[in-house]
């Protein structure tokens, strides 16, 4: 079965703190919400405590074109996807000796925070010592849910060639799409909470010689994942594409769908497997937000601290869209013991589900 053998970061170069967006939220919004103050504690209510940027907070004042931001967002994305890549390949916090990037079958990137052709990893390809024959497959508009997708899909690419090393590349730069003149509660919202983030991962086949490269004592075998879309429910969480970019869409009633909806799905697929709930050691979830970890948490009737790397993520990181359950996965990699069970979930635009069982071995 294939295995995730590595898993590593590129931060964004602006570290900015949750007060000081807030005190710039409230500045724009104020003539727009007559209740701003009272608004304004999702920011606080949230806790996040601080989030990277690919730009400043002063760039954000000014109007930028869809042009201007996407093209920001290319610039952005390939630095930091060679540097994920860079970081992932020459771990030695998981792998005895470096993997070269010429030696990769194929790479899956992940992103749905702007728009490239060629690709980003087409645009990597030329910068980092990579093979010609290397597969590209990009994957767009998954929102959060990108991230477990790409290991899904890297899975299943695993399963069909044995011998292959895969990368896993997501990137994030949701910052990039704020619309400053947008004036509704789900950008007010949506400033509370994305952030930009760019994470990496290796995921090997069962004949691709992993033992050889692996330095920690196991590593997470997937030997299961399941993918849903919820019927009608194009609404719930997105982008509304208009002249001037990315607009957000994001639903209130994202915890009580969480709470209504994926519990049967989980419960199905754990039994699929032949798993409980109760079997898990580690619940892998993408933190969409602090409400979203407590609809987990209700859901599944899950104890609090097995969702509490998930909320450390949230609150150093906020929430990186595809990017995030990279961040949490990782972290995930360097405590888990030979033998946990570990459920992987995320949730995006369609409304839908993706999740994974990872068993440490």
């Amino acid at each position: 079965m294939p295995r995730i053998i590595s898993a590593a970061e590129a931060l964004p170069p602006y570290t900015i703190e949750q007060e000081e967006v807030m005190e710039f939220a409230e500045k724009l919004f104020k003539e727009s919400f007559y209740d701003i103050k009272r608004l304004l504690t999702v920011f606080q209510n949230g806790q996040i405590e601080k989030r990277h940027f690919a730009k400043d907070l002063e760039w954000f004042e000014h109007d930028h074109s869809f042009e201007e931001k996407n093209n920001a967002y290319i610039e952005n994305a390939v630095k930091l996807g060679a540097e994920a890549i860079t970081n992932c390949l020459a771990n030695d916090e998981f792998l005895q000796k470096e993997v070269f990037l010429e030696d990769i079958d194929a790479i899956f990137t992940i992103s749905s925070s702007g728009i490239a052709t060629p690709s980003i990893e087409a645009r990597i390809m030329n910068i980092l010592p990579s093979s010609q024959y290397t597969k590209r497959i990009p994957i767009w508009g998954l929102g959060c849910a990108g991230g477990a997708s790409g290991l899904s899909r890297a899975y299943e690419y695993c399963l069909a060639y044995p011998k292959a090393k895969v990368l896993v590349l997501s990137i994030e730069l949701c910052s990039l799409t704020f619309q400053r003149n947008d004036r509704s509660k789900s950008n007010l919202i949506g400033t509370s909470l994305f952030a930009d983030g760019v994470a990496c991962a290796l995921v090997c086949g069962e004949d691709s010689g992993y033992e050889q490269l692996t330095k920690t004592q196991s590593a997470p075998r997937i030997i299961g994942t399941q993918s849903t879309t919820m019927p009608d429910s194009l609404d719930v969480m997105g982008w509304d594409i208009r002249n001037e970019g990315l607009y957000v869409v994001f639903s209130k009633d994202i915890p009580s769908i969480i709470e209504n909806w994926l519990q049967p799905n989980v419960l199905r697929f754990l039994d699929a497997n032949g798993y409980g709930v109760a079997d898990l050691d580690h619940f892998i979830a993408h933190p969409g937000g602090k409400k979203v970890l407590e609809a987990y948490v209700s859901a599944l009737k899950l104890p609090e601290p097995m969702t509490e790397i998930s909320l450390n993520v949230l609150k150093e990181f906020g929430n990186m869209s595809s990017a995030t359950i990279l961040y949490v996965l990782r972290r995930f990699m360097k405590t888990a013991s030979v033998g946990d069970l570990g459920l992987a979930a995320a949730l995006g635009p369609g409304f839908s589900s993706e999740l994974l069982l990872l068993r440490w071995e």
